[in-house]
């Protein structure tokens, strides 16, 4: 049986995961919240192979809610707005269940989750191997690890790949993206560059070189580069 909970500030879609939980005969439904700060609570007691997650709560976000907890859990996302569900699987979620669903299409979900168990491979947190991204009017899938570099221009950014020769260009924030990489893999050096701490070649006075490119450390970011290049 697979231990879950579900996080919805909706009673009545609580209940109809109890319920559907129920019907699976797959998953023992431990406990449900309305209020995230308490299901954060018992996440930090208590070990959960998956959550049932909402995306949009006004307390917390369900996106804001899993980058916060420490323990690798899955997790399947609903929401009632299709536009989060990108979001959601930048986040590895192991499926995306847009509200009203049927139970037909829950226990697809489920089945999934059921699948990576029995494979011994859980879901890992959004740090781990791909990230989507909007680009020529399409969504691509990007290898993390494959990331060079990623350079800032005004409202886009252009994320240099490794055996790529052109960047993929898309409109994107540095915060934003740097919301979806590990900061123990990827750091900002710049106002305008973030890198990958494995594919750094040599640092010299301020000046970092990965793959023949040459990126200047910002003086606002140098101290906070030092100390961990230093690790």
């Amino acid at each position: 049986m697979i231990k879950a909970i579900a996080i919805d500030d909706e009673l009545p879609a609580l209940k109809i995961i109890e319920n559907f939980c129920e019907k699976t005969g797959l998953i023992e439904l431990q406990k449900t919240f309305s209020m995230p700060n308490e299901a954060l609570k018992h996440l930090s007691k208590f070990p959960t192979d998956l959550l049932f997650l909402d995306i949009n709560m006004p307390a917390m976000s369900g996106i804001e809610l899993y980058k916060s907890i420490e323990q690798n859990t899955m997790v399947i996302f609903t929401t009632a707005y299709s536009e989060f569900a990108v979001e959601g699987f930048n986040l590895n979620a192991i499926d995306y269940l847009l509200k009203p669903y049927t139970y037909e299409r829950f226990l697809q979900a489920v089945n999934k989750a059921n699948d990576s168990v029995g494979s011994s491979s859980l879901i890992e947190k959004s740090l781990d191997q791909y990230l989507f991204v909007r680009a020529d009017y399409s969504l691509i899938k990007i290898a993390i690890n494959d990331i060079i570099l990623i350079e800032g221009l005004d409202d886009y950014l252009k994320i240099h790949l490794h055996n790529n020769p052109k960047p993929i260009v898309t409109r994107m924030t540095m915060k934003s993206i740097l919301d979806k990489l590990s900061s123990k893999e990827f750091i900002r050096v710049h106002r305008s560059f973030i890198i990958p701490f494995d594919k750094i070649e040599n640092v010299r006075k301020k000046i970092i070189t990965i793959a023949g490119k040459e990126i200047p450390i910002g003086s606002s970011y140098e101290s906070d580069f030092n100390a961990i290049f230093k690790k």
